[in-house]
């Protein structure tokens, strides 16, 4: 684990950047990018096509260590490179952004009001590319959607289980039980999910460290004493849907509470913008996410 990474990660003023789009999201962003299906033939050209546009966020001069604190990489392009350089490299030496890799390969269907992650054989080869990658941290997502005790249990048990497989390769995995917003007794979920998160937490060995990347919840501040635990590195919240606007004005009402948005960080981009107007609205969306995840 590099200690200069963890102290940015644990200390730092800033924000997490969701740049992990998978196979299956890969088309919805980039049509929201401004290229449509028709751009491309074959899943390699899809993908040749997302690589451009997350190598363009990341070239870009608002992208950097000044407010963004780390960015999430898909496993492509963990394996592809900018300016001749592995993107992991990349961020941390050009930019001062702690690089991390999203693991989960999807969500199972939905049992007892949640979606299981599916399973991950591999997991442990996986881990072993990504710090041969430099990669500090790992991310990884279930989904709650209903206030059924035995689903959250069950998404809580399977991330803490995994999570713990992360942690003795040496990475700091984020553990992502995410609350879908339109769900029915949103707060009486979390308030359910904080509890199991507790009890999970106390259990952990003292040296392990894990992030949590959760929902922004309906009671502000619902999550603030997890942060005091020495085992947890940062929390950090998806913006799950809401516009730009509103996930920033939920998340400055919660305490230390940081962004690690993804659709909300880009939800202004596209490809037909010139350089300029490009890096203008990426500048303005970090410095207003920027600005939320400090309070």
């Amino acid at each position: 684990m590099n200690q200069q990474q963890l102290e940015i990660m644990r200390d730092h003023k800033g924000f997490v950047a969701a740049l992990d789009q998978s196979g299956g999201s890969t088309p919805k962003a980039l049509a929201a990018y401004g290229i449509g299906e028709d751009a491309w033939q074959n899943d390699d050209e899809m993908f040749d096509l997302v690589h451009q546009m997350r190598t363009r966020i990341i070239k870009s001069p608002a992208f950097s260590g000044d407010r963004i604190l780390g960015a999430i990489l898909f496993e492509m392009t963990m394996d592809r490179q900018i300016d001749g350089m592995y993107t992991a490299d990349y961020l941390w030496e050009k930019k001062g952004i702690v690089p991390f890799l999203k693991v989960d390969k999807g969500l199972e269907k939905e049992e007892n009001g949640a979606q299981l992650m599916k399973p991950m054989p591999e997991l442990d080869a996986l881990l072993d590319r990504a710090k041969a990658r430099n990669i500090f941290g790992t991310k990884m997502r279930s989904v709650i959607k209903q206030n059924n005790p035995w689903g959250i249990k069950a998404v809580v048990d399977q991330q803490f289980e995994v999570a713990k497989q992360i942690a003795k390769k040496g990475l700091v995995p984020i553990i992502e039980p995410e609350v879908d917003i339109h769900a029915e007794n949103k707060q009486e979920i979390e308030t359910h999910l904080h509890e199991e998160l507790r009890l999970h937490i106390e259990a952990l060995d003292p040296d392990t460290k894990i992030m949590l990347k959760l929902t922004i919840p309906t009671q502000a501040n619902l999550y603030e004493d997890l942060m005091a635990f020495p085992q947890v590195v940062r929390i950090v919240a998806l913006s799950g849907g809401y516009t730009r606007e509103h996930a920033n004005e939920l998340l400055a009402q919660n305490k230390g509470l940081i962004a690690s948005f993804s659709r909300a960080l880009v939800s202004d981009l596209s490809a037909q913008q010139t350089d300029a107007a490009f890096d203008e609205g990426l500048k303005e969306s970090i410095e207003g996410i920027y600005a939320a995840s400090i309070t």
